[in-house]
């Protein structure tokens, strides 16, 4: 049985779909390039509702035809067909329906793009740095099995080994809706190896994901950006002692949000190649800067839409790695397995399906499909 509400939303999809592919070949379209990136993605996601939305109009076409043949046709054989033409679409239904209410669901906007993924060492001192280093090898792993281009934009070691500190960029197809849900407070429990006495000790990492800027969200006027050069350090031959290749960029700007002026420091060390650290510097002066004047947007839909699964609170504990019971629990969706070696490895793609399909069912609540 069709879904009468549903059709009544499916109306206009198709044409709508049209249109937008007729824009997006307008060449003055083309020329804001603002508008044709929204069109663009506005284009991907009706794609897919269109071909979803014909293939249910298909069905219901099947099913109405194969009934009409039940109530006309005598022919045991054309019965037959007719009878498992019925029953195999009426068991297609559902599962297509409920496809197509998600696809209604309203996507962020921003899942499509690419992230800054910034990792830092909480409470537990030099032991916090180590597990910090130990989620961006995890997070490194997940990224090489998507196919995703990692690039280590600035990072502090800990004096016993890991990071006090480390960012890298991701990029790559839905890199943002996907990692969005690693964001919060990582807590482990195990034995450090700085521990004598073999002692289980408690340290935590955070976690924050931002959707990475593109040069038309936000304005930057590069002629106020102060910029330094230096040596870098670290491993690299020659080179690195002689060449300064490392870039600093000083930038004052002014909250939109809250009227107060700041100065932006931002430092690149990740190439040998100094233009390319200062293309990579703008990049993440960018992004802060759209994080920031994103931020009342970000806090007016947590406000109207808290779920359990990304609230967009970057202080809440999210997930607990438990060495020696070789346990992950993920607290927002009560996710518990027993396999922490692998997921360590970057086998955390479960885990991310599960919070997806309970953010998707409260989204399905909200919207009353």
């Amino acid at each position: 049985m069709a879904d009468s509400s549903l059709l009544s939303r499916l109306d206009g999809i198709e044409s709508r779909f049209e249109e937008v592919s007729t824009l997006i070949t307008d060449p003055s379209v083309i020329a804001d390039m603002k508008r044709y990136v929204r069109l663009t993605k506005e284009y991907k996601d009706l794609e897919k509702l269109t071909g979803a939305t014909r293939r249910y109009r298909n069905l219901l076409g099947n099913i109405k035809e194969a009934r009409e043949i039940l109530d006309s046709e005598n022919d045991e054989e054309m019965r037959a067909m007719a009878k498992e033409e019925l029953d195999n679409a009426n068991a297609e239904i559902p599962v297509l329906e409920e496809e197509i209410k998600l696809l209604l669901i309203p996507a962020d906007p921003e899942d499509g793009k690419n992230a800054i993924l910034e990792i830092r060492g909480g409470t537990g001192g030099d032991e916090a740095a180590i597990f910090a280093g130990d989620l961006f090898k995890m997070y490194s792993k997940y990224c090489e099995s998507k196919g995703w281009n990692v690039a280590i934009t600035s990072f502090n070691e800990g004096a016993a080994g890991g990071f006090k500190e480390i960012v890298m960029a991701v990029s790559g197809e839905g890199v943002y809706g996907t990692l969005k849900y690693e964001s919060g407070v990582h807590r482990v429990q195990r034995v450090p190896a700085t521990e004598t006495q073999g002692r289980v000790h408690t340290s935590a990492a955070t976690v924050a994901v931002l959707p990475e800027a593109e040069a038309f969200d936000v304005e930057i006027n590069e002629g106020e950006i102060k910029w330094d050069t230096f040596r870098s350090g670290g491993a690299g031959g020659q080179n690195v002692n002689k060449v300064e290749s490392g870039v600093r960029l000083r930038y004052l700007w002014k909250n939109p949000n809250t009227g107060e002026s700041e100065e932006i420091l931002i430092e690149c060390t990740e190439t040998r190649d100094q233009p390319k650290n200062k293309e990579r510097a703008l990049s993440r002066l960018r992004t802060f800067i759209y994080d920031k004047e994103h931020q009342k947007y970000i806090d007016d839909i947590a406000s109207r839409r808290k779920t359990m699964v990304s609230t967009g609170d970057r202080s809440a504990k999210i997930r607990t790695y438990n060495y020696p019971q070789g346990r992950i629990t993920d607290h927002r969706i009560n996710y518990t397995i027993y396999n922490l070696q692998a997921f360590v490895d970057g086998d955390i793609q479960d885990c991310i399906d599960q919070l997806i399909i309970a953010e998707n069912a409260e989204k399905l609540k909200e919207s009353e499909l």
